[in-house]
């Protein structure tokens, strides 16, 4: 049976990143919080940060709310900091952004090479280990201020950091990422220890065999994120990103829909397969007539790839297309992927937007 966080049906919540205020300019650049933190004014700036982000989500009306994710520097894609954010401060890792493996040669510049050449690749050379990642520590700096259940981002995981990497001492990126799920698996379970009840693995893995064309690469992606999560007493969501970079989604790095790759995941033991619909006009939602009975799905509703701010009667819209497909009582309501690249107002209304939608079609279904 489902964990519940909220008793309330199509509960909101929001996917990870948020836009730093303005005056947020304090960078980490790889540094351990603790040794960040030493400079006082950073340390007030974070937590005052941290802070006004929640405000930010719980005035909205949000009922699940992050943290913001404002330990991500501004580094590339925008949100690119989420893979760099743990190359950094994983051991084996040179911390060099190098030319993105899929600049190698390529014929044509296409977008995506484009992009992903900013995002840049990182060489391992050395066997992994766990280093300072600290996310039950920026986990407890969120409850000071939060008055709303927290969920967190656990990310970017293991696959989807293999996927940029140079391999020099593993031999293929399921070598690499078997020995990294230890690591996510600790810091997982030092997250439940602290009291996080909601936890979201970011990984985009789950689309590399597109890419391979190997269906056998489909059982061990399983197995990783199996691993990840082995023994964490949490309620876990798995996101299948679609793509960001520069607000732009990856159509041709990500061809094909959900219905291609999600029911290969089925077996994995999560509660929530989280999902970037709006973006695409909630395009093949019918592919989760197929999703099995004991699992929930956290659907975007929102586009975040557009500064366009949606009206609740649209959000509504969508929403409805998703209960007639799953049941109500096993959807959340979410952004699509990364809400850094927006202004922060456009932000806050389109998150308003979201609960002022949710309320529309919770009151057709005769709920609150």
């Amino acid at each position: 049976m489902a964990t519940k966080i909220v008793d309330t049906i199509l509960p909101t919540t929001m996917v990870g990143s948020y836009p730093r205020p303005h005056w947020y300019r304090h960078q980490l650049l790889g540094r351990d919080i603790r040794v960040a933190f030493k400079e006082v004014e950073h340390e007030e700036a974070y937590h005052d940060a941290t802070q006004v982000v929640i405000h930010d989500q719980e005035e909205a009306g949000l009922d699940i709310i992050t943290d913001g994710q404002m330990s991500y520097d501004d580094y590339v894609g925008v949100i690119g900091s989420f893979c760099w954010y743990m190359y950094e401060r994983i051991g084996g890792f040179q911390h060099a952004k190098e030319p993105h493996p899929s600049e190698i040669g390529a014929a044509v510049r296409t977008k995506e090479v484009e992009l992903l050449s900013d995002w840049g690749g990182v060489v391992n050379d050395a066997p992994v280990t766990r280093g300072p990642i600290r996310l039950a520590e920026l986990y407890k700096i969120a409850t000071k201020y939060a008055s709303k259940p927290l969920k967190v981002s656990v990310g970017a995981g293991p696959v989807n950091l293999a996927w940029h990497v140079y391999n020099k001492h593993y031999k293929d990126a399921r070598e690499l990422s078997l020995a990294l799920a230890p690591i996510f698996n600790a810091e997982m379970k030092d997250l439940v220890a602290a009291g996080a009840r909601y936890l979201q693995i970011e990984d985009l893995g789950a689309w590399l065999p597109l890419f391979t064309t190997n269906d056998d690469d489909y059982k061990w992606i399983a197995e990783v994120i199996t691993r990840c999560v082995d023994g964490v007493k949490a309620k876990i969501a798995w996101h299948f990103c679609f793509g960001n970079a520069w607000g732009n989604a990856l159509s041709g790095i990500f061809p094909k829909g959900y219905e291609t790759v999600l029911p290969r995941f089925y077996d994995v033991p999560v509660e929530q397969y989280v999902l970037d619909y709006a973006n695409r006009e909630m395009a093949d939602i019918e592919a989760l007539k197929s999703l099995p009975k004991d699992k929930e799905v956290q659907i975007g509703v929102l586009d975040i790839r557009t500064m366009m701010i949606e009206t609740p009667e649209q959000v509504a819209a969508r929403i409805r297309k998703v209960i007639r497909v799953v049941p109500p009582d096993r959807v959340y309501l979410s952004t699509d992927c990364g809400m850094k690249p927006l202004p922060r107002m456009v932000a806050k209304m389109k998150l308003k937007a979201l609960v002022e939608g949710a309320r529309i079609v919770r009151k057709e279904l005769g709920s609150r």
